[in-house]
């Protein structure tokens, strides 16, 4: 797994989008926000954030990939369709 993949999960976009920038500002590749279900929105925001409050015009969105994963069965139930969102995003000079 590369070290520029942040996964996003529960907590609140301001945290990933400091771990984002530390990402950013260490590593050429810039960096990954990956998500699925209702973390997606939580991705999207800390995109926002990163653009709005740290870097302004320096951030470039390179690839947005969004998906469907397909989960198993849980004790009798049917499989479950859930998106994913997978956000590619560097630091511009």
């Amino acid at each position: 797994m590369p070290s520029n993949v942040i996964f996003i999960g529960k907590k609140s976009p301001m945290v990933y989008a400091v771990a984002a920038l530390m990402t950013i500002n260490t590593s050429s590749e810039g960096v990954i926000l990956k998500a699925r279900g209702r973390s997606i929105t939580t991705a999207v925001d800390t995109i926002e954030i990163l653009k709005r409050r740290f870097l302004g015009k320096q951030l470039t969105i390179k690839e947005i990939k969004i998906g469907t994963e397909v989960l198993p069965p849980r004790e009798g139930l049917r499989e479950r369709n859930v998106s994913t969102i997978e956000i590619t995003a560097v630091k511009t000079e």
